[in-house]
C-alpha cells in the first residue's frame, strides 16, 4: 500500500470513529418527548425560552425559542440568591466568617436595636426574624437606598416579628445583611465582591449585580442562561469548575442541607410550597433520610435553575415571564420528562 493510500486510509478511519463517537453521545439521550412538550407549551411558558441541560461534563439539550437565545441577558430575580450565598461561603472558606457569628459583630446597629443574636447562618436561611414587606411594598422603599448600608440599617430598626431561628419567612432581609457583611470585612463593594470571586472565576461575562440604586444582593442580578449554567455546573461538580476551587464540598453541602425542618414556615412563595430551604437555596426535594436530592432557585420572572444530585445533572428553564402556579407545574412536568431519560443512582 502507498503512502498516500495509507494516510488517506487513516484520515477515514479517524473521521468514522468520530462520527461514531458522536451517534453514540447523541443516542445515549432521547429528548422528543422533552422536546416536544416544550414547544408545545411555548405560550404558557413565557413564549422566549431558553433550555439548557448539563451532564458528565458537556451540554446534553440546549432549546432556544422566541426572542430568548442562551446567550440573552434578563433579570432573574430570586435566582439571585444562591450567587450571593456561594459568595458568602467563599469568606466562610477562607475562615474570614463564620455562619455562626451574629451580624451585630460586623453591624453593630442591629444590637443597637435589640437584634444581637441574628447569626449569618439565619440570614442565609431566611431565619432572621425579622419580616419583609411585600413585594410592591420592597420596590418601592428599595428606590429611596443608594447603599446597600443603608438598606441594612432600615432592616435594624423593624419590629422583630420572631426570635431568630424559630420561624422562617422568606424574603430579601437575611441575604442583603448578610452581603453587606462582605462589604465591612473585605472593606469592598457587593459587586465588586461578586465578580471578583463568583463571575469572573465562572466566566460568567454577561452577569451583573449593577444598579441605579443599592444593589439587591437577594433580586438583581441580570444573567443568561449560558452564564447561570457556569454555576450550576460548579455546584454540581462539589465546587469545582474546569478544574479550579471556587467553593470547598463542605460549603456546597452545607448550603444544600435542610436548615428549616420543623420551623413554622410563615411565609413561603407558593410555587416553593412543601419545600424545605438550605442556605440560599431550596430543597426541592429530599431522600427518605432528609438528604437533599434536588436543590434549585426558582426566581418570580419565571427562571427556574436546579441540580438533580441522583441523577448527575443541571438544568435551567430561563424566561422572562411572571412565575405562578401554572408555570410551576408545567416545569415540573418538564422535569419529568427529563428524568425518564435520566436514570437515578439513588435508588429510591
Amino acid at each position: 500500500m502507498s503512502l498516500k493510500l495509507l494516510a488517506h486510509c487513516l484520515k477515514f478511519s479517524a473521521a468514522a470513529a468520530f462520527m461514531l463517537i458522536c451517534l453514540t453521545v447523541k443516542s445515549q439521550y432521547n429528548f422528543e418527548a422533552t422536546d416536544r412538550f416544550i414547544t408545545s407549551n411555548q405560550k404558557a411558558l413565557g413564549g422566549d425560552i431558553a433550555t439548557l441541560i448539563y451532564r458528565d461534563g458537556k451540554i446534553i439539550y440546549q432549546k432556544e425559542m422566541g426572542e430568548f437565545t442562551i446567550k440573552t441577558a434578563a433579570s432573574i430575580a430570586s435566582c439571585s440568591k444562591w450567587l450571593t450565598a456561594a459568595l458568602v461561603m467563599t469568606f466562610v472558606d477562607e475562615g474570614k466568617i463564620s455562619l455562626e457569628e451574629r451580624v451585630s459583630t460586623y453591624l453593630p446597629i442591629f444590637e443597637t436595636y435589640g437584634k444581637s443574636y441574628i447569626t449569618i447562618k439565619q440570614c442565609l436561611s431566611h431565619t432572621t426574624g425579622i419580616s419583609d414587606k411585600g413585594l410592591l411594598m420592597r420596590l418601592i422603599e428599595r428606590r429611596k437606598f443608594e447603599t446597600l448600608e443603608e438598606e441594612i440599617s432600615s432592616f435594624a430598626k423593624r419590629e422583630i416579628a420572631d426570635n431568630p431561628g424559630r420561624s422562617f419567612f422568606y424574603g430579601n432581609v437575611g441575604l442583603n445583611i448578610a452581603a453587606r457583611v462582605l462589604e465591612v470585612v473585605s472593606k469592598k463593594s457587593f459587586e465588586s465582591l461578586m465578580r471578583q470571586r463568583i463571575f469572573i472565576p465562572l466566566e460568567m461575562k454577561n452577569s451583573t449585580f449593577a444598579a441605579d440604586n443599592a444593589p439587591n444582593p437577594s433580586g438583581g442580578a441580570v444573567s443568561t442562561a449560558s452564564d447561570y449554567m457556569n454555576f450550576l455546573v460548579m455546584i454540581l461538580d462539589k465546587g469545582m469548575y474546569k478544574g479550579k476551587r471556587i467553593l470547598s464540598e463542605r460549603s456546597v453541602a452545607e448550603m444544600q442541607t435542610v436548615h428549616t425542618k420543623n420551623m413554622e414556615k410563615k411565609y413561603t412563595p407558593r410555587v416553593a410550597e412543601g419545600y424545605e430551604y438550605g442556605l440560599g437555596e431550596w430543597i426541592q426535594e429530599s431522600d427518605t433520610m432528609g438528604n437533599s436530592i434536588v436543590v434549585s432557585s426558582p426566581g418570580l420572572f419565571g427562571t427556574w435553575p436546579f441540580v438533580d444530585k441522583c441523577r448527575n445533572y443541571a438544568c435551567i428553564f430561563f424566561i422572562k415571564r411572571l412565575l405562578n402556579e401554572e408555570k410551576k407545574e408545567l416545569y415540573l412536568e418538564l422535569k419529568k420528562k427529563i428524568d425518564e431519560q435520566i436514570p437515578s443512582s439513588c435508588g429510591n
